[in-house]
């Protein structure tokens, strides 16, 4: 129903002209209601772009925000006192410099993922933001879905029992010689590219979700982490496994640039959630799952039960956006679905094993200059 309290308004300016830089501003031209959402209302204040003003203006009038400021450069953006918050979509080379910017400049950021090539780029951006008063947030959209929140309420219930494994994958057909050359962002290292950073956040973030996130706040226990990649020949990763082991439990991630988590476009399960009571299947993709599969007990005594959870209008990045929202309104300066530590953490399961597998970006990409 309608809330009678006027929406909260909050004016975006979007870092970056690219792909996901439209899908998140198309987002935010929706109006809310159509997802059930009567609390806060996103305005397109401005967007920038790093190589002219007419690419940007380009870009508002491709998304439709024709009538919204463009700028030729992100210094201008991020000066803009109209601006109350910054959407960071660069490359994933770019995002520590770029939300450093935006940050020195006084505005609060929703950073696309993932938040920084190394954990302690992160570290730097989180102490900045806290000194600074400012929120800040990584935009790991899968974490606000529906789905995602009625999964980690299944296990929090205790619906399947303890939890003893998460399995999850995302790996998508796009053999590097035939999708890519190699100045392509998903195999360059200039632009810290690779199958982990981009598609492996996504299992990844099913694995501490449910083992990591679901542990009482402010007693988190890491995982001891170890993995390992093989590597393409522009030196990135094309095939990688991460193992997180607690000292009850263990979570298993996968991605990999040349086979199908779903090859057969069926609904494969790409998360498996399994306790000692029952599993929690999650059918792919991951990143962007609109089904999931409740089985309870084993073998002839099982119970299945599958719930949709259709997507509204739009690609499903309104949600994260909506949050953030809430928390510019609530005076908060982090969200609790998506906790700036937590973000650290996972940065660092994917330093490990960038590090067990000899995969180092260039040094300009992995510096902490600031």
């Amino acid at each position: 129903m309608p809330q009678t309290v006027e929406a909260h308004k909050v004016r975006w300016g979007i870092l970056g002209c690219g792909w996901i830089a439209s899908v998140f501003t198309k987002d935010l031209l929706i109006d809310p209601a159509t997802r059930g959402v009567y609390d806060v209302q996103h305005i397109v204040q401005a967007a920038g772009s790093s190589s002219s003003v007419d690419k940007a203006k380009k870009f508002l009038f491709d998304v439709g925000a024709p009538d919204s400021t463009a700028y030729g450069s992100y210094e201008q953006l991020v000066a803009d006192p109209k601006v109350d918050i910054i959407y960071v979509a660069t490359p994933h080379s770019h995002h520590f410099t770029n939300t450093l910017l935006a940050l020195n400049a006084g505005k609060h950021v929703v950073c696309e993922k993932p938040f920084t090539v190394n954990a302690k780029q992160t570290k730097i951006l989180v102490k900045l933001a806290r000194e600074k008063k400012l929120f800040l947030m990584e935009a790991v959209w899968t974490r606000f879905f529906p789905l995602s929140i009625a999964v980690r309420e299944y296990v929090k219930r205790g619906q399947i029992g303890t939890v003893k494994r998460v399995i999850a994958d995302l790996s998508l057909p796009q053999t590097p010689k035939t999708y890519f050359d190699d100045s392509h962002r998903m195999v360059n290292p200039d632009l810290a590219g690779g199958c982990l950073l981009d598609l492996g956040l996504y299992p990844l973030t099913w694995v501490y979700q449910i083992l990591y996130h679901s542990q009482p706040a402010g007693s988190r226990e890491s995982p001891s982490v170890t993995g390992s990649m093989n590597l393409y020949r522009t030196g990135v990763d094309d095939n990688t496994v991460v193992v997180c082991t607690w000292p009850d439990t263990i979570g298993i991630a996968t991605t990999n640039l040349y086979v199908a988590t779903d090859p057969s476009a069926i609904g494969t399960p790409c998360v498996k959630i399994q306790g000692t009571e029952g599993e929690i299947q999650v059918a792919h993709p991951a990143y962007r799952p609109t089904k999931v599969t409740v089985i309870r007990g084993i073998g002839s005594e099982a119970v299945t039960e599958s719930s949709e959870f259709p997507m509204p209008p739009g690609h499903g990045m309104h949600w994260e956006a909506d949050a953030a929202a809430r928390c510019l309104r609530d005076g908060k300066l982090e969200d609790e679905m998506m906790p700036l530590e937590e973000s650290i953490v996972i940065m660092e399961a994917m330093d490990k094993v960038r590090e067990i597998s000899g995969l180092r970006y260039p040094e300009r990409i992995e510096s902490l200059e600031q």
